[in-house]
């Protein structure tokens, strides 16, 4: 349950960051609110760090290298969150980013990619992206 209240969390907070970031690049421009986003996550995650980190930094010699891309990829998301948000409107923009999550989701776990345990996608979760592909078009129509 604590794990499904975490991603309510997570997707609720994405959705508000994504329209603060864009706002801000309205005013300051997109790649210098890039920065000032990444800098002060940065800064408050050297905060947490000190006080509730526990893991050892002298591990990373035996991770598989691939997983240090994740750092670039915060850059990817931030910078097309805003570019998305601003070109479709927040409700659009966010519904189609689920779509793509849920869909390299299923990808990941049907694959068993990046050491997670395989997970068939079966027809009952194809019929779902489906019909979320079509909740966001009817959304999206215009009358």
């Amino acid at each position: 349950m604590v794990a499904v209240l975490f991603s309510i969390l997570a997707g609720a907070a994405m959705s508000v960051q994504g329209v603060m970031n864009t706002r801000l690049s309205d005013r300051i421009g997109l790649y210098e609110s890039n920065v000032l986003v990444q800098g002060i996550a940065f800064l408050l995650s050297l905060l947490v760090l000190l006080f509730l980190g526990k893991g050892n930094f002298a591990e990373l010699g035996g991770i598989n290298k691939i997983y240090l891309l994740g750092g670039f990829l915060g850059i990817v998301i931030t910078i097309t969150v805003m570019l998305s948000i601003k070109g479709l409107g927040p409700t659009v923009a966010i519904s189609i980013i689920l779509i793509s999550q849920l869909v390299v989701a299923a990808l990941i776990d049907g694959c068993g990619w990046f050491d997670t345990d395989r997970i068939a996608f079966c027809w009952q979760k194809f019929a779902g992206v489906v019909l979320m592909i079509g909740g966001v078009l009817l959304f999206k129509w215009k009358n």
